[in-house]
């Protein structure tokens, strides 16, 4: 059995993901079967992911190249309603300078093999393993120069993307445009809204 990933720790206020239909309570939120715990912005005003939460991992590494790990045991989220009608998680974006270092760390600490390696163009690779429900896209680009990996943004699967994108308009978020995955539609929150990390919604 592989680990799963069970949390993400997102450092941002609170109010932005609120505005966008996100319920928020005691600074925890639900996508899919994934708890969001959120904490303040760094003392330097740096906003992003800062970490993950993995149930069942093979080994207790609390660095998996360069992203900070806690590890959790099983719990069951509470169902939390909210207005962008969350449906799953679809997968979470790790940047890289080296593919075959981030996947094989990845692979190691927590059991999940490789399942494919995708080219993106021109120097860019993704490799996907599955942590439970989520999806970990890891994407090497010659613009990531860090010796080590970093957690960088989501998707979401929403029951009604057209319906949340009508809602909350053209300054909140694109208008829905074709996937890579053949017959569902993806939009993306603007950065301007301020959630501190990239978000996208995607049909399921």
């Amino acid at each position: 059995m592989s680990a799963r990933v069970a949390e993400f720790v997102i450092r941002s206020a609170i109010e932005p993901w609120q505005r966008i239909g996100l319920t928020v309570v005691n600074g925890v939120a639900q996508a899919g079967s994934v708890r969001l715990r959120f904490e303040p912005p760094a003392s330097d005003g740096e906003a992003g992911l800062a970490a993950w939460g993995l149930i069942d991992s093979t080994t207790q590494s609390t660095d998996i190249d360069g992203l900070v790990t806690s590890h959790m045991e099983s719990f069951d989220p509470p169902v939390a309603a909210n207005a962008l009608e969350i449906v799953g998680f679809d997968h979470v974006v790790v940047n890289t300078s080296s593919l075959e270092r981030t996947c094989g760390a990845i692979e190691a600490a927590t059991g999940a093999p490789l399942k494919r390696i995708r080219d993106a163009g021109p120097g860019i690779r993704q490799g996907f393993h599955r942590l439970g429900e989520v999806i970990v896209e890891v994407v090497e680009s010659p613009r990531v120069t860090a010796p080590t990996a970093s957690l960088w943004g989501f998707v979401w699967n929403v029951a009604d993307l057209h319906e949340v994108c009508e809602r909350l308009g053209p300054d909140v978020v694109s208008l829905p445009k074709a996937a890579v995955q053949p017959g569902r539609f993806i939009a993306t929150v603007r950065a301007s809204v301020g959630l501190g990390l990239p978000l996208a919604l995607m049909t399921p």
